[in-house]
């Protein structure tokens, strides 16, 4: 299914009736975003409308997947994943040709989350254009949108590691030129904001687009109260105490 965010809602109850919950179809949804009023996203929507057993079963497809190069039949690789192994199992083996390869998973919520809030910074990197700035500040915004999206996933519960993959690893500037997408992180970064208030996640650029979209601020007023945002103590922690880093660790203590 391919539903604009604010429209999963109404669609999927009007869906409901027509269901038969014993037999219910195979269901994969495309579409990412966060419900603005209620901060939902799609798999809770689902639960919401369609009962647990669907949101159990639902299957949600995310990754650098543009539909014109799909239709050239041009090289392209997506993650897909459900609560359920089976069903990723299933739709991945459905949607899977020798030009579309699908990795399956069991993290629809980090999935969801990557492919959404990759929308939300596709603006920033908009703006970013707009402003003039170049190869430096795009890589930076790259790096830190994505340090951002993995701590918002982390607070969701979402794997960190999800945010690695195809569902979080379309190229920014890519994104920017399909107006469906950045129309899309219009709407989720008003649901993410509320839902970096209530979690308490630090998450700058988020923030910055949300004040530029609905609070009146300008791009460039945003762009410099990013880099005068107080940094991190420790942005970059000890590495781990196991494995080979615990042996390094090891001789510089006794050396």
């Amino acid at each position: 299914m391919t539903i604009d965010a604010p429209f999963d809602r109404k669609f999927l109850e009007t869906v409901n009736p027509l269901l038969d919950q014993e037999n219910l179809p195979l269901l994969a949804f495309v579409n990412k975003g966060i419900e603005a009023k209620t901060k939902a996203l799609t798999l809770e929507i689902i639960v919401d409308t369609l009962g647990s057993k669907a949101a159990q079963q639902a299957t949600f497809i995310s990754g650098p997947s543009f539909a014109k190069e799909v239709v050239k039949r041009q090289p392209t690789t997506v993650s897909v994943a459900s609560i359920s192994e089976e069903h990723a199992l299933k739709v991945s083996e459905l949607f899977h040709q020798p030009w579309f390869r699908c990795y399956p998973g069991t993290d629809p919520i980090g999935v969801e989350l990557a492919g959404a809030l990759k929308n939300v910074y596709a603006i920033a990197a908009g703006v970013a254009d707009g402003l003039g700035f170049e190869n430096n500040t795009r890589a930076g915004l790259v790096t830190r949108s994505l340090a951002e999206m993995t701590r918002i996933g982390q607070s969701y519960g979402a794997s960190p590691l999800t945010f690695l993959t195809l569902a979080g690893g379309q190229k920014l500037d890519e994104i920017i030129k399909n107006l469906g997408s950045v129309a899309e992180g219009v709407s989720t970064a008003e649901g993410l904001h509320e839902i970096i208030q209530e979690i308490g996640v630090e998450a700058p650029i988020a923030e910055a687009m949300y004040s530029v979209l609905y609070e009146g601020l300008s791009a460039r007023d945003a762009a410099e109260e990013l880099m005068n945002f107080p940094a991190a103590k420790r942005e970059i922690e000890v590495c781990g105490e196991t494995g080979h880093a615990a042996a390094i660790l090891s001789k510089l203590r006794t050396d």
